[in-house]
This record gives C-alpha cells, structure tokens and sequence, in this order.
C-alpha cells in the first residue's frame, strides 16, 4: 500500500540507504514507483530513493518486515496474496486506521474475528497474530500525484506486541529501523490501548467531518456537534475498561489538544471528496460491534455510524 502513509514510511526507510525497501503496488503508483523510485517532498525538499516495486507479492519474495498501508476496505481481499511476503520470522507492520483485524483475539466473548474488519476470518487465517505487531500513525500525508508524497505534519510511531507486557527483540528491531529513518518512535508496552486511544477522537472527527463535508474546526465550533461528539466518546471510554483499554482522559481535554490543529482535514473528509471508499468498518463500525458482543449500549456512536453509513452509500462509498 504505497500511498500517501506508505509511501512516507517506504521513502524514509528507503532514504537511509540500509535496507532495501519493496513496494507491492499496481496502475499508475507502480509504474512512478518502477521510474522514479521512492518521492517523498517534505520540509520544501523533494527526496528521492530506489524502489524495487512488483504487482505480485511472489515477485518480491520473502520480507523481513511487512508494512501494511492499505484502506481497509482493501484488506480482506489482499490479505491471501501477501503469503510470498512472508516467511516464518517475517514481522507484519499494520500502518491502518482503526480497529485492527487481529485487536480482540485472545479476548473473552471474542471467539470469533469481527466481522465488521474481518468477515470470515479471511485475514486472521492469512496473517497470523504470532507475526503482527501494533501500530499507531501520529502523522498526515497525501499523494498529489502517483507515487509522490507530501508529508504535511507529524511524523510520530508507536510500535509493540499486541499482548501488553514487556517490549521484546523484534520490537526493538522494528523500533531502531524506524527511529533510524526519522520517526519520532515511542516503544510501547500496551498498544492495544494506544490504538484505542487514537480511535476515540477518530471515532468522532472522521465520520462528522465526511458527513458534513467540513474541517475539524468548524465542528468543534458548533455547541450541538460538539456535545454529541463528546457523548458518543464518553461512550467509548465506558466501553473501554471491558475490553482492558481504559482512557484517563474527559472529551473536554482531547478538545483542547484537537483544536490546536486548526482547519485540519481529516482522512475520512478527504476520502470523501476524492469519491473513495470510506473506512467506515474499521473506525466506528468495529466500536458498534465490540459493544454488541459486550451488551453495551452506544447509542451516540450508533447515530453517527448510521447516519454516515446512509450518507456514504447514497454516494457509492460505502457498500450496501
């Protein structure tokens, strides 16, 4: 998935010159990608890389680090053909929004994957949970063109196992890799917690700001927005402490930090005006499910996640 995030974590590992950093990718991305190698325009400099990119997973081979930057919409169907990638000590890197296919496994009640990111269990069974490590992206970028990334602001990473406990090796290897190539990298003991946490501003922003076509702050701006956004979060702070991902933090003061970011565009916005897909799933859909199966009532969420869903698939951007 080299896209916008991809392609910024492609080219700055790429732009260290110790490793060799492939891109599975197709149409236009691919051929830039085969010409030009790695373009990645940041702090008013355009910076170049080899890339070595393929359409197919089997021309590439074995990785030993697997960076996952699809839409996840795109996932479930890409999932079974990254098997040439991987070999038995290959780590696999999910760089996505939202809920993670593999983020209740090993919980109680959670016997069976979630259907809102992963139906069937098509992804569990291609990517085994042994060789994933979470993430979490604290950066912004897009691609004007092909294969070219404009890194806007951020440029933070956390990475650790998806069991909480001690950081191991390979997250340690992973982690010095990435910090090598310019991340503001943070080790963490508990990302399953660090993930949600993300999620409960996303959770809000990014389906009211698609819905209503505008930035983050002329949300924030209007008192009745505002007060069902922080409804709907504290709903998913009191879901959090059953699923072992408590949030020590009032809607209030994730508002503060939020409004620092001015006239921010958020993802699912520019998704929107750019007619793809919506990651609707992974970022509210996941939350409606996970508090399904728990017998907790979200009624805030559900009216944002309902009204956006009829929105989206009025536009061709949501499936029916």
């Amino acid at each position: 998935g080299a896209g916008a995030i991809g392609g910024f974590i492609g080219a700055r590992l790429a732009l260290t010159g110790r490793d060799e950093v492939c891109a599975l990718a197709r149409g236009a991305t691919l051929q830039a990608l085969q010409a030009q190698g790695w373009r990645l325009r940041s702090g008013g400099a355009l910076h170049q890389a080899p890339a070595r990119a393929a359409e197919s997973a089997a021309a590439l081979g074995p990785q030993d680090l697997v960076v996952i930057a699809v839409k996840g919409p795109a996932l479930s169907a890409l999932a079974p053909q990254l098997a040439p990638l991987l070999g038995p000590q290959t780590v696999v890197l999910p760089a996505m929004n939202g809920v993670p296919w593999w983020f209740c496994q090993g919980l109680p009640g959670f016997e069976a994957p979630l259907d809102s990111v992963d139906p069937g269990g098509r992804i569990a069974a291609a990517l085994p949970l042994a060789q994933v490590l979470g993430c979490v992206v604290h950066a912004s970028a897009a691609m004007p063109e092909p294969g070219l990334v404009d890194h806007r602001m951020g440029q933070g990473l956390i990475v650790g196992e998806p069991v909480a406990g001690v950081p191991t090796a390979r997250v340690d290897a992973v982690a010095d890799a990435l910090a090598a190539a310019g991340f503001d990298l943070t080790r963490s003991g508990d990302v399953r917690r660090d993930i949600w946490y993300k999620l409960w501003g996303n959770l809000t922003m990014n389906p009211v700001s698609a819905l209503c076509g505008v930035t983050m702050d002329k949300l924030l701006g209007d008192p009745l927005v505002l007060a069902l956004c922080s409804r709907a979060m504290r709903e998913m702070a009191a879901l959090g402490p059953r699923i072992g991902c408590t949030i020590d933090q009032t809607p209030e003061d994730r508002h503060v930090v939020t409004r620092k970011l001015g006239a921010f565009r958020t993802s699912m916005l520019q998704d929107a005006d750019a007619g793809r897909q919506l990651e609707l799933d992974s970022i509210i859909a996941a939350v409606c499910e996970i508090g399904a199966r728990l017998g907790v009532e979200l009624p805030s969420i559900e009216a944002i996640f309902g009204l956006t869903r009829v929105w989206a698939r009025e536009r061709g951007l949501y499936p029916a």
